[in-house]
């Protein structure tokens, strides 16, 4: 899996883990529906198989007001961080991140199958403050929406699973 990279998640990972707080898949515009949100992914510290992905907002304005008020509040803000991506500007929702595997995970690629990539910068900000607020949420403050360890224990399982299985089926 590439770096600093963008996906979109599969229906099959709001079957499998519902939570009326993850970003809901599939907007619709003009009638038509499209994958939505796009996530920036990046790999779990302990498990590397799965990856903390972050949807991000072409709401900047909205989430810039937002983000602007925390600050006032709390004197920072690492819940919402901010990039480019496409030429857009863009907020990295840091506040609803969620855990996914592979298996859930769809490349965003361009019209020339290359996938949709953002700074190196950007990405390292983004990683950094995902990383303290995970810190933060593993010590009981709510700051991500999501139950994520909920998922995240989910995932583990079914790597689990899916490792006995294959390990099983060399073996005959």
């Amino acid at each position: 899996m590439l770096q600093a990279q963008f996906y979109f998640l599969s229906d099959q990972y709001y079957q499998d883990f519902p939570d009326d707080k993850l970003m809901q898949n599939k907007d619709a515009l003009n009638g038509m529906s499209h994958s939505r949100p796009c996530f920036f992914a990046f790999k779990d510290s302990k498990v590397t198989d799965i990856y903390w992905i972050i949807p991000i907002s072409s709401k900047f304005e909205k989430f810039k007001q937002i983000a602007q008020d925390k600050i006032k509040k709390y004197g920072h803000c690492n819940t919402i961080r901010f990039g480019i991506v496409l030429g857009r500007n863009t907020a990295f929702l840091i506040q609803n991140m969620c855990p996914a595997t592979e298996k859930y995970l769809t490349a965003y690629i361009n019209k020339n199958k290359c996938p949709i990539r953002m700074d190196d910068r950007t990405a390292a900000d983004v990683e950094k403050n995902a990383r303290n607020v995970l810190a933060l949420s593993k010590r009981g403050v709510k700051v991500i929406f999501p139950d994520v360890f909920k998922i995240y224990h989910q995932l583990v399982q079914q790597l689990q699973q899916e490792h006995v299985s294959s390990t099983h089926s060399k073996s005959e």
